[in-house]
């Protein structure tokens, strides 16, 4: 069977998922925090790398976290934040902002091989 062939039959793959588990926030609340993380398409991340700021990881994690929601209005409040950015920046810390951007990178297929060069026979 061809590689076209293989294509054709396989289902459709969702974008890749993963839960992590903020370890001071954890500790702070006194119960899991559990962002749930998501892979970005191509289009999101080529045009978040296009805009590259000194927030970039900031982007990605807004773009690829699926819970909670960082929009939500009670959680801006309570974080004194006006926009989801300031929101990022304030409940989290630096070093937790790049964790959870590299793991969203991870999921998208960058900061790891995703392909295997073939011996010649």
């Amino acid at each position: 069977m061809n590689t076209l062939d293989i294509l054709l039959k396989a289902d459709i793959p969702n974008m890749p998922e993963q839960e992590v588990k903020l370890k001071r926030l954890s500790s702070i609340c006194g119960a899991p925090v559990i962002f749930k993380l998501k892979a970005l398409p191509y289009s999101r991340a080529a045009e978040l790398s296009k805009n590259q700021s000194e927030e970039l990881n900031v982007h990605i994690v807004l773009a690829g976290t699926v819970e909670p929601n960082l929009k939500d209005a009670e959680l801006l409040s309570k974080y004194n934040a006006v926009t989801p950015a300031e929101l990022v920046k304030n409940m989290l810390l630096p070093g937790e902002i790049e964790d959870i951007s590299r793991t969203i990178e991870k999921l998208s297929g960058y900061r790891t091989i995703t392909i295997e060069e073939l011996k010649k026979k």
